[in-house]
């Protein structure tokens, strides 16, 4: 498909031939969950003469997220915890940019690429027939004094590549320094939210400082000084209040300070100041508390609810607008399981790869004028890993810990990861990482791959933050 300045109608889209009807253009924007297997079930349903996929995407690949804390401790590879787009989806056009702006009205996105930024021609117009609004979310910040400025965020498999890389040279800093308050810092470790992302990244890189610690001749794991900071009054609520208070046992045993019901007032000058006095000086501050909607939900002329997102129908379909479809975080979709009317599914893996194989059903019987299905799934349970063998499961109404638990964890999730390559590959090495010791190589130096080139041209090297 041709990336034009102006408007294109979709009857001119390459297939069609004078006479014949003109294919449907389905624009996908986003390359996540949603995105990827929305496309996939499309590609597989749709025969190429009935319709154009065209998939929208800043980065070539999918990031399988629940992945991204095993690959911060370095118990999967990085290459393994993303999937390659134009691989799983060879019938689909894949666009590597950005949508910047939605005129559903007119049926077009304006789209910035890699070609359009050297060009420096701007972003061009992207007309469709059919929407699938999947951008995920971004992280969700405050206006903490320092925190844009030395916040360490944890949503990319480069951010949880580069924490972990900036982790292991903490302690090589803490190792070398013969400053006490440098020492000092550099060995303490602050998460701010106690969901998901800041628990499991916690736990699992704590485990794995821990155990390089023993290759440290002069850092001893009690050294090391780890923080979760939480607002609310518990951690990873999706699991249940009795496994959430098993889980804060099991990071204060491992002498984690949790910190329940306190925020973060700044940390400026690289100290972390809490709002109950506590002062912590830290040279590593991982942000994970929360998300909000895309910018380009707000970009758009499509009706959004109190929270930003995407107000849609029970059969994914962007309520009061037509031709447009939305699932994962970007929507807010009617759970027709629950009890009480009026709530929402939540916003996360496992109802977004199932929203997506309805999506992409309804849309195809849309296109052919078959009747569309309700989306409706009652809510499994949650897992969630506290490091190695360390875990917290509440599935169909029971409750793990320990070993099990983080059993079950690895067991669903490799169940759930694309592709049986990556399945694959992610059981392998697992096997592997039973039968051998842990990798704690920083690689922190491919950050900056020119900075030793530069140097020695003359150059100066890149400071490290």
């Amino acid at each position: 498909m041709p990336l034009r300045h102006g408007v294109v109608k979709a009857h001119n889209s390459p297939g069609s031939t004078p006479g014949s009807p003109p294919r449907t253009r389905i624009l996908v924007v986003g390359g996540g969950y949603v995105g990827m297997y929305t496309a996939l079930r499309l590609q597989r349903k749709l025969k190429s003469d009935e319709a154009e996929i065209v998939v929208v995407t800043p980065d070539p690949y999918m990031t399988y997220q629940p992945f991204l804390p095993e690959a911060a401790a370095g118990s999967i590879s990085p290459r393994h915890v993303v999937v390659p787009l134009r691989r799983v989806l060879d019938g689909c056009k894949i666009v590597i940019g950005e949508a910047r702006s939605i005129d559903h009205a007119k049926r077009i996105a304006t789209v910035a690429t890699l070609a359009t930024e050297e060009e420096g021609t701007g972003p061009v117009e992207m007309p469709y027939d059919e929407l699938v609004l999947a951008p995920g979310s971004v992280s969700r910040t405050l206006p903490v004094p320092g925190l844009a400025e030395l916040g360490i965020g944890f949503k990319t498999v480069e951010e949880a590549i580069g924490l972990r890389n900036h982790v292991i040279e903490q302690m090589d800093i803490a190792s070398a320094t013969r400053d006490p308050a440098l020492r000092d810092a550099a060995l303490t470790f602050v998460f701010v939210g106690g969901g998901y992302a800041g628990v499991e990244a916690l736990g699992e890189l704590e485990d794995m400082a821990r155990y390089a610690s023993r290759y440290y001749h002069n850092i001893k794991a009690e050294d090391m000084k780890w923080i979760l900071v939480e607002a609310s009054g518990r951690i990873l609520p999706e699991v249940g209040e009795e496994m959430g208070q098993y889980a804060i046992r099991e990071l204060r045993r491992r002498n984690i300070d949790v910190r329940l019901e306190t925020r973060l007032d700044s940390c400026a000058d690289r100290v972390a100041v809490l709002d109950d006095g506590s002062r912590f000086p830290n040279r590593t501050l991982v942000w994970t508390a929360g998300v909000k909607p895309h910018p380009i939900l707000a970009a758009s002329d499509l009706p959004l609810n109190a929270r930003g997102r995407l107000a849609c129908t029970a059969e994914l379909k962007v309520d009061g607008a037509e031709h447009a479809w939305a699932a994962g975080d970007a929507a807010a979709v009617p759970d027709l399981t629950a009890d009480e009317t009026g709530k929402e599914c939540a916003p996360n893996a496992q109802h977004a790869v199932r929203q997506a194989k309805v999506l992409a059903e309804n849309i195809v019987a849309s296109l052919r004028g078959e009747p569309l299905k309700n989306y409706e799934h009652s809510y499994a349970g949650s897992v969630a890993s506290l490091g190695l063998h360390q875990g917290v499961a509440h599935v169909y109404g029971r409750k793990l810990k320990g070993y099990p638990a983080w059993l079950m964890h690895r067991a669903y999730h490799l169940s759930r990861v694309p592709t049986f390559n990556r399945k694959a590959r992610v059981l392998a090495e697992w096997t592997l990482s039973g039968l051998f010791k842990r990798e704690i190589v920083s690689l922190g130096s491919l950050e900056h791959p020119r900075a030793e080139f530069e140097l020695a041209a003359g150059g100066h090297p890149p400071k490290t933050p």
